[in-house]
């Protein structure tokens, strides 16, 4: 199934490496221009939108101050601002008696406030347009929790209820609200996790594959066509529902 985004324009936050990156460049392919968030300018941010014809929109989506700026470039440089495809996010772990209670805080507040202000920003855009469509990148450890991640689980669980609930409050207005929880995704934060468990990046892919029905970890790309669906505007019967992008491994449980 293709989708035709010509003529409309997508907002990707964090998209300057991993997923959002593979989202930005699956929308701009279906046609839209697609404008590129992370946190700050950065070589890499500007690249990608270079390579996709798109623009850079940089900015803390923690701060409400700075995603009602975001979303104002976007619509003033652009014309218009269609689709939001909220990929950003923070994550530390520890055990729960050991966590920062700042920390803890800054995690739900970039993950779950984050995309609380950004639909905020970027409503009354879609409101003028008639439409709109938002898709939510929450995680599989918000459906089934995760040890020593309590505040992003927490949070990306948030995200789901936030969903569902904007799905139903929003339909009417034809702006609709889905969500994506990928599993276990070949990203540069694979590295991360072996660096955190003193093993090579290969035994922490065998190791994450082997708890996955697939018998594989998942791809970026993956995850983009699930986002490039949900950002159609021919679809609208699937509204506040949570694709689970993980091989299996929850069987769609959200």
């Amino acid at each position: 199934m293709s989708t035709d985004l010509r003529g409309r324009v997508a907002l990707v936050t964090g998209a300057a490496q991993g997923m959002g990156a593979a989202h930005a460049r699956r929308l701009a392919a279906a046609g839209a221009t697609v404008a590129v968030n992370d946190l700050r300018d950065s070589d890499a941010l500007t690249a990608l939108a270079d390579e996709i014809g798109g623009l850079t929109a940089a900015g803390d989506v923690s701060d409400p101050q700075q995603c009602r700026a975001i979303a104002a470039h976007v619509a003033t440089t652009a014309g218009r601002l269609d689709v939001l495809v909220a990929n950003h996010a923070y994550m530390t772990m520890a055990p729960l008696l050991e966590h920062d209670e700042h920390d803890w805080w800054k995690v739900v507040d970039t993950n779950l406030g984050g995309t609380f202000f950004l639909v905020q920003s970027v409503l009354p855009y879609m409101r003028d347009a008639g439409a709109g469509r938002i898709v939510v990148i929450t995680s599989e450890w918000g459906v089934t929790g995760w040890p020593e991640a309590t505040a992003y689980a927490a949070a990306k669980s948030g995200l789901i209820s936030l969903v569902k609930t904007l799905g139903r409050e929003l339909a009417r207005e034809h702006i609709i609200v889905n969500a994506v929880a990928p599993g276990v995704i070949d990203t540069p934060q694979l590295q991360v996790d072996a660096d955190a468990a003193g093993v090579p990046l290969a035994e922490i892919r065998r190791s994450y594959a082997e708890g996955i029905p697939m018998g594989r970890i998942g791809a970026a790309d993956e995850i983009a066509a699930a986002v490039e669906l949900l950002s159609g505007f021919t679809m609208e019967a699937v509204v506040g529902q949570v694709i689970s992008c993980n091989g299996g491994s929850t069987r769609t449980r959200a």
